[in-house]
């Protein structure tokens, strides 16, 4: 991995299993990209499970199921990516959570991974005294029927990765220039839209501590 971490510590799951947390800088997709794709690909099964929090750089990425005609002519950088989903839109002020995780260490199928994001995202939104509700049809959280957070993922030799983005305080006006995760006219909120005097940092915390209790 070659993105330098600004912290790191070790926690302890429910299932027993130690994972590495790290904290990284505002970072380029791309780089994030490359270095979990590669740390999925190359482990060895003796490294300790990761959980990655960062923010990203501008940028609007493509997954899987994308159809190029939701996106609307813009200077943001555009990136195809192998996760789950279609476009969505990373920025400055979203928390972005990157479990790197071997799925039979914590007894997980994907199906439960997701429903554990999601609720990582519930509970924190539950802290602020807030109600996150999940959507049949759309994987993600909703408040009031409007997207807070959105999730894809990619499973390779048994690890996950990409994850979760969580809007916390950030300029939302360029997901108008997109259909959030494929759908019309769905529209988008963020927690300081919520919560005055909202913390980034808090939030993060309060995110992590929340997953790793549910795993």
């Amino acid at each position: 991995m070659s993105m330098p971490a600004l912290t790191q510590n070790v926690v302890e799951t429910k299932s027993a299993n130690s994972i590495q947390v790290s904290s990284f800088d505002q970072t380029v997709y791309q780089d994030s990209f490359s270095a979990m794709s590669q740390f999925a690909t190359q482990r060895t099964g003796d490294e300790l499970d990761q959980i990655w929090l960062l923010q990203h750089s501008p940028v609007y990425t493509l997954g899987t199921a994308c159809q190029m005609d939701t996106l609307l002519p813009s200077d943001i950088p555009v990136v195809e990516s192998d996760r789950g989903g279609q476009i969505t839109y990373h920025g400055p002020g979203q928390i972005i959570m990157y479990p790197l995780l071997k799925l039979k260490h914590h007894g997980l199928g994907i199906k439960a991974l997701v429903a554990a994001l999601e609720q990582s995202v519930i509970d924190t939104l539950s802290e602020y005294q807030i109600v996150g509700e999940r959507r049949q049809d759309a994987p993600g959280v909703y408040v009031d029927g409007e997207k807070i957070a959105a999730l894809g993922l990619r499973i390779r030799k048994g690890t996950s990765y990409h994850g979760l983005s969580f809007n916390i305080d950030m300029d939302l006006s360029p997901f108008n220039n997109i259909d959030p995760c494929g759908y019309q006219n769905l529209r988008v909120t963020q927690l300081s839209n919520l919560v005055e005097g909202v913390s980034l940092e808090d939030a993060r915390e309060r995110l992590l501590r929340n997953f790793v209790a549910l795993i």
